[in-house]
C-alpha cells in the first residue's frame, strides 16, 4: 500500500485526484503493475488508477484474466473499477480509504455481492486508511481554496 500511496501523491502532484493502485502476485511478492489516476491528462474518463493498473497487468502477464493476483488501491473502487476487477478475475482487493459517495464495494451498489457477477474477489478495507484519507482531503481542500492549477478545476 505504501507504493500505491506514493503513486497517489504523484497523481495529486500532476493535478489528478490522488488515487494509486498496485497489482501484486502474492505468491512471489512481485509487483506486476502499477497505476495512478489519470483521467484529466489522458482525456479519458476510464483512466482510474485501478483500470490503468489492470491494463498494465494484463499486458505484463499476457492474459486478461488476472487470477491469483491482489490489487492494492488507495480508495474503495467505484462501480466501473469494481466491474473491471470482476471481469479480470482479480483474487483479492485491498483498499485504504472508504468512499461513502462513490465506492461500490462496501458502499453504494456493493457490486461484489451481486448474484450475476462474474467473479468475487476477497476484499479488505482500511489498510493505511488515515494516510490515504488525509491525502484526499488535502487535495480537495486545496482545490476548494483555489490554489490548484487551472487545468484541474
Amino acid at each position: 500500500m505504501r507504493m500505491a500511496l506514493d503513486l497517489a501523491q504523484a497523481a495529486a502532484d500532476a493535478g489528478e485526484v490522488p488515487v494509486g493502485a498496485v497489482v501484486v502476485d502474492e505468491a512471489t511478492g512481485r509487483v506486476v503493475s502499477t497505476g495512478a489516476n489519470g483521467p484529466v491528462a489522458a482525456h479519458d474518463p476510464t483512466a482510474h488508477a485501478e483500470i490503468v493498473a489492470l491494463r498494465a497487468a494484463a499486458l505484463a502477464t499476457g492474459n486478461y484474466r488476472l487470477t491469483g493476483l491482489t490489487l492494492y488501491v488507495t480508495l474503495e473502487p467505484c462501480a466501473m473499477c469494481a466491474g473491471a476487477i470482476s471481469h479480470a478475475r482479480i483474487g483479492r482487493v485491498v483498499w485504504a480509504a472508504d468512499d461513502p459517495k462513490g465506492g461500490a464495494v462496501v458502499h453504494g451498489p456493493r457490486l461484489f455481492e451481486q448474484p450475476t457477477l462474474h467473479s468475487r474477489p476477497t476484499v479488505e478495507g482500511g489498510l493505511m486508511a488515515d494516510e490515504s484519507a488525509a491525502l484526499l482531503k488535502g487535495f480537495f481542500r486545496q482545490r476548494r481554496t483555489g490554489t490548484a492549477s487551472p487545468s484541474t478545476r
